[in-house]
């Protein structure tokens, strides 16, 4: 899978907790991803679309901001590729997430981020527009208050195999992916009992 981009079987755990930060973004808060719900049946499309095979050249860009003119264009017609893509669609989902505090204001004042949350997923607000996992698949979202009144989780069960469970910034400009075994239990993907590895 390193030309043709493919999409995993549901949404990533890293995907789900950027959709609660595109809600909620606090240096003082992160967001834990417990619990995926499945809503709908896992169905595919097939997208062939024409990209751009290479980039921007960084040495051109830097010597025309130093001098005030420069080569900067990509020429379309001379560098184009067309790329398939396996990828997900009509997806629905319910997401379970823990607020944890890492700032001295979130651990003295708890209470103060969560009703922010819940203002801002109330009225639909966000700072950016949330996405799964690429920025042109945008998500829409609401605050459940009541499960008993929603749609029940999908009733299938499967092994999806190997899955990001996030990235690790520990380490300054050198990000490393966290994998875990995704098993769905009728259509649950239960995150806090699984076994992250490297």
């Amino acid at each position: 899978m390193k030309v043709e981009r493919v999409s995993y079987d549901v949404i990533t755990p890293s995907a789900a907790r950027a959709v609660f930060e595109a809600i909620l973004w606090k240096p003082a808060i992160r967001w834990e991803i417990r619990r995926i719900e499945v809503l709908k049946p896992i169905r595919w499309i097939s997208v062939r679309r024409n990209e751009v095979a290479s980039k921007a050249s960084v040495r051109n860009a830097q010597t025309a901001m130093g001098s005030g003119k420069g080569h900067l264009a990509l020429y379309i017609d001379e560098d184009r590729q067309q790329r398939a893509g396996l990828f997900l669609r009509d997806v629905a989902y319910r997401i379970y997430a823990d607020l944890i505090a890492v700032g001295d204001d979130a651990v003295t004042n708890p209470v103060k981020y969560r009703e922010m949350f819940l203002r801002r997923a109330e009225k639909g607000q966000c700072i950016n527009q949330p996405y799964l996992g690429c920025r042109e698949f945008a998500a829409r979202f609401r605050l459940i208050n009541d499960v008993k009144q929603e749609t029940p989780a999908l009733a299938e069960s499967r092994d999806l195999g190997w899955m990001l469970h996030d990235l690790d910034f520990s380490v300054p400009d050198d990000p490393r992916p966290h994998f875990f075994r995704a098993d769905m239990q009728n259509g649950v993907i239960d995150l806090e009992h699984a076994q992250v590895t490297q």
